[in-house]
């Protein structure tokens, strides 16, 4: 492999995105890549993932549906860790009858 056009191809690709995390979605690969997982990932990184033909950047829709998928995730997950801090008193409902008559009958 000849670096100086793989580090090229690097710059070129890094050149092409937008923002500072690209969401991408992997490509097949011959070493067993899965394609179409999609992933979020600095931009350096999804430059190297580019220029290795290893994923690809993901549409406005995809990218939008990434995020969404990760919201709700999140949503979902700030929701069960409340239910779980939830704290219960239980007071047995005799307790304030009892007292009450305990005094009257020491009248």
């Amino acid at each position: 492999m000849d670096l100086r056009s793989y580090y090229k191809k690097v710059r070129e690709a890094e050149a092409s995105l937008k923002g500072t995390d690209v969401v991408l979605v992997s490509l097949a690969t011959t070493e067993g890549g899965k394609e179409g997982v999609r992933t979020e990932a600095p931009r350096g990184v999804a430059a190297k993932l580019i220029a290795e033909q290893r994923a690809r950047v993901a549409t406005d829709e995809e990218a939008e549906e990434f995020r969404a998928g990760l919201r709700a995730g999140r949503e979902r997950y700030e929701q069960e860790e409340a239910a779980r801090r939830v704290q219960i008193v239980m007071v047995p409902a005799n307790s304030g009858r009892d007292s009450k008559k305990s005094e009257r009958d020491r009248s």
